[in-house]
């Protein structure tokens, strides 16, 4: 290696295709606004090298030694508290303005792109003011990037996230959890399938230890995507070397292990040129007895070489499916941004606006009764076919179970027959309990009639809601709005059609039509009845028949007519005569009056004392007769409510829904209220067409490199580097957005 300077590194460049395109998205998406990181980003990375270490392992030197410059703070204690995005860029000699090396800092730090920093002092004293500004000057640490571009003759082009040091306790003004919020940055950076891991280990320390490999293990178990650096091999204790560790025998690494000597701390103190260290450790792997056959393990040149071409076939490796995240991530973003549509200024835009939501609300509305929606699910009942379910499995189908006769027992409809004949016997089955009976049993029909209403409604007032127009998730007080005039509309529709079924209810109470021509009618009733009579008293023992009748009585009736035979016995006539006279000339024929017969005072409830077996006919017609008019009435009821439903609610909805919302909505004066976004929703349009606009430029960008990116790489080192085919994010349906800055 002799004492050649950073100035030989350009003889060591290969692979410059692809890591330009990487750099390149970098630039694009870290020109995105800091409300990026809360609404759009997720886990997407793009492919870079993530360099982790524990404090004092030499992490910020070996960056150092990579770009040939000082630009990073030092200190004793943690001096990386936010990640820093290290973007070097390889460019030709003399074009910066008679300055062949600047540094540019990215736009999440708050800079102007345009500004160049030739000092790169200066840089290291940006670095401390932008952290100080987010962190304040203790020493607590941040998630927000800074990113930092250096474009020198000197450095290959390599992408490079440096993390802050891994620490076990809290030093000074250090938070006391500080140890756990490190370990879980730098885990959310190496997780990720697309970083490369950087593990630097000093050699002055137990290396088979290292807090480095230990959690690249953790995320990296067979070592794949893991560089070990091993720092400090000059001042290892005499007698012992690197040799097993470097040759991977003791935690073997796929991409292996690169061997590195750093600075002093008083080179550094007293700002010695990283030209002149370079030489020195080139120097000290020449002259060293073990590491000068591992030359091509040993060295920052060898270092920079390396990562350039894990990082270049890396690259390649990912870019096909980074295309294909990237155009779906596109689509998504695009789809989100059409549905928070244009930002309306005039009131010629926002009444154009309005109308169109009320009118796509009100034809929504309608196709989801209709069942014309093109959003038909599968897997459930909705809409309009909700309606019909209610209708004919609810209504109708529990209407059909009821029997009419359930709740009028036998001793009802006799106390009822007696009732209706007054201080008379009946002589035949009188027709007034027959239709207060029936009037009861219609009376009943109401209350379903009136819940199928409100389980119509309740069904319309889903719909309502089920179907806003995308455009209304923006203004959440037309959405308020809209859902006000909605129910209220609804609720006036109810009261004509609850109306409507009262009215047709009490019409089919006021005038029992015994005409109809499905009524089974008084004889037929009473043919049934006495063929039913009989049938139950078929077996029953003689006896039974001929006390169930006391002496001188019919043991039947025909329309509850008695018979006349044997009414008057052999005394008739003389029974007959005495009636003639009063009551106290028959009291006198007696030599002594009789006792006084004393009545019982009558009950406050009175109820028939005849026997079980009267009007035996008579309540059966009576059942039969409901029974049959009941049924006619019913089938009326289960056909007429539902029209009355449809005609004076639903079909009502559909005709004068946008009538309505034009009526009580669509006011000049009321848009500005109306079509008022919340800041959220303006936020969110700006951010999500940042990031839009961002995909696609990085679209078009691996676009423009897609035949470069299909030529495979000639160097045969590439071998070691695993292909990680894998998918850059888990689903395409989140909001999407890169989160490498």
């Amino acid at each position: 290696m002799g004492n050649k300077s950073n100035d030989d590194v350009p003889s060591l460049f290969i692979g410059s295709s692809v890591i330009p395109i990487i750099n390149k998205l970098q630039d694009i998406f870290s020109s995105l606004s800091n409300d990026i990181d809360d609404h759009h980003l997720t886990d997407f990375r793009l492919p870079q090298v993530v360099v982790i270490g524990s404090q004092s392992s030499g992490k910020s030197s070996v960056l150092e030694a990579l770009v040939g410059r000082d630009f990073l703070p030092r200190g004793s204690d943690i001096c990386t508290r936010r990640p820093l995005i290290l973007q070097l860029e390889k460019c030709p000699k003399g074009i910066g303005d008679n300055n062949d090396e600047w540094g540019e800092f990215g736009h999440l730090a708050g800079h102007l792109p345009a500004k160049r920093f030739y000092d790169f002092s200066a840089i290291r004293r940006e670095i401390l003011a932008e952290t100080a500004k987010e962190v304040g000057v203790k020493k607590g640490i941040s998630d927000k990037q800074i990113r930092l571009k250096i474009c020198s003759p000197n450095v290959l082009n390599i992408t490079l996230v440096d993390l802050p040091g891994i620490t076990k306790v809290p030093v000074g003004d250090q938070p006391s959890d500080i140890e756990a919020r490190v370990r879980n940055m730098i885990m959310s950076y190496i997780k990720q399938d697309t970083s490369i891991i950087l593990a630097v280990s000093p050699a002055n320390a137990d290396l088979a230890n290292s807090d480095a490999l230990q959690m690249a293990k953790e995320v990296d178990p067979t070592g794949t995507r893991t560089i070990g650096v091993i720092t400090k091999l000059d001042i290892m204790d005499k007698g012992t070397d690197a040799r097993n560790f470097l040759l991977g025998k003791v935690i073997p690494l796929r991409l292996g292990y690169i061997g590195v000597v750093n600075r002093s701390q008083e080179d550094i103190n007293k700002n010695r040129p990283i030209r002149e260290a370079l030489a020195y450790e080139d120097q000290f792997f020449r002259d060293h007895h073990v590491y000068r056959g591992l030359s091509d393990r040993c060295g920052i040149p060898q270092l920079a070489k390396k990562l350039n071409q894990i990082l270049e076939q890396h690259i390649r490796n990912v870019l096909p499916t980074l295309k294909t995240d990237l155009t779906s991530h596109l689509v998504a973003v695009e789809k989100e941004l059409h549905a928070y549509g244009e930002a309306l200024e005039s009131k010629g835009e926002k009444g154009a606006m309005l109308l169109n939501i009320l009118t796509k609300y009100s034809e929504a509305f309608s196709a989801e009764v209709d069942g014309n929606t093109q959003a038909m699910t599968t897997k459930e009942l909705s809409g309009g076919a909700r309606i019909h379910h209610i209708f004919q499995s609810i209504f109708v189908k529990s209407l059909e179970d009821v029997d009419p006769c359930e709740d009028l027992s036998d001793e009802d409809i006799r106390i009822a027959i007696h009732n209706a004949t007054g201080p008379r016997n009946a002589l035949f089955v009188p027709e007034v309990p027959f239709e207060v009976l029936v009037r009861r049993q219609i009376a009943r029909l109401l209350n379903p009639s009136v819940q199928c209403l409100r389980f119509v409604y309740d069904e319309l007032i889903k719909i309502s809601r089920a179907c806003e127009a995308v455009e209304m998730r923006r203004f959440s007080e037309l959405r308020r709005r809209l859902e006000d005039v909605t129910a209220r509309f609804l609720r006036d529709g109810v009261k004509p059609a609850e109306r409507m079924i009262t009215n047709l209810i009490d019409m089919e109470m006021d005038y029992i039509n015994s005409s109809h021509p499905n009524f089974i009618g008084g004889t037929k009733a009473v043919d049934m009845a006495q063929s039913e009579l009989k049938a139950m008293q078929v077996g029953r023992p003689q006896s039974d028949n001929d006390k169930a009748a006391p002496a001188g009585i019919s043991s039947t009736r025909t329309w509850g007519v008695p018979s006349v035979t044997n009414l008057f016995g052999s005394r008739g006539s003389a029974v007959g005569n005495s009636s003639k006279r009063h009551a106290a000339e028959v009291v006198r024929d007696f030599d002594q009056a009789p006792p006084v017969i004393q009545l019982k005072n009558p009950l406050s409830v009175l109820r028939p004392g005849e026997t079980d077996t009267e009007y035996q006919v008579e309540i059966i017609v009576t059942k039969l007769l409901i029974t049959s008019y009941y049924d006619i009435v019913r089938r009326n009821i289960q056909d007429l409510v539902p029209k009355a439903i449809m005609h004076y609610l639903v079909n009502h909805a559909k005709r004068n829904l946008l009538g309505t919302y034009i009526e009580k909505l669509y006011r000049e004066n009321l848009f500005e209220d109306l079509l008022r976004e919340q800041d959220e929703v303006v936020t969110q349009r700006r951010t999500t067409a940042e990031m839009c606009h961002a995909l696609r430029q990085a679209v078009e960008t691996l676009d423009e490199f897609v035949a470069d990116v299909s030529t495979p790489s000639s160097s045969d080192s590439m071998d070691s580097l695993p292909k990680l085919s894998h998918r850059l994010s888990n689903s395409h349906s989140k909001s999407s957005g890169l989160n490498s800055r």
